[in-house]
């Protein structure tokens, strides 16, 4: 099974709060959900930052001048 993108993450971490919120679940399917959710949040949020850091990386050069640098990270997947 291929990993999920950051948009099926969230919008499955968006039922899963639905179905938490509706209160009709069992203790343990409540608990099971949330285990689930927070899985997928730090999940997304990994994403988050890892796309963050892609996108630019500041640099100070001697001069003190900004200077923009894409970040090239070995742990991207690239699919």
């Amino acid at each position: 099974m291929s990993k999920k993108t950051f948009e099926e993450s969230l919008k499955q971490l968006e039922q899963i709060v639905e179905d938490l919120e509706s209160g009709d679940l069992s203790l343990e399917k409540a608990l099971a959900k949330f285990e689930e959710g927070v899985k997928l949040s730090k999940s997304c949020t990994s994403k988050l930052d890892e796309i963050e850091r892609k996108i630019t990386i500041l640099l100070k050069d001697q001069t003190g001048e900004i200077d923009e640098k894409p970040f090239v990270s070995d742990t991207m997947d690239e699919s």
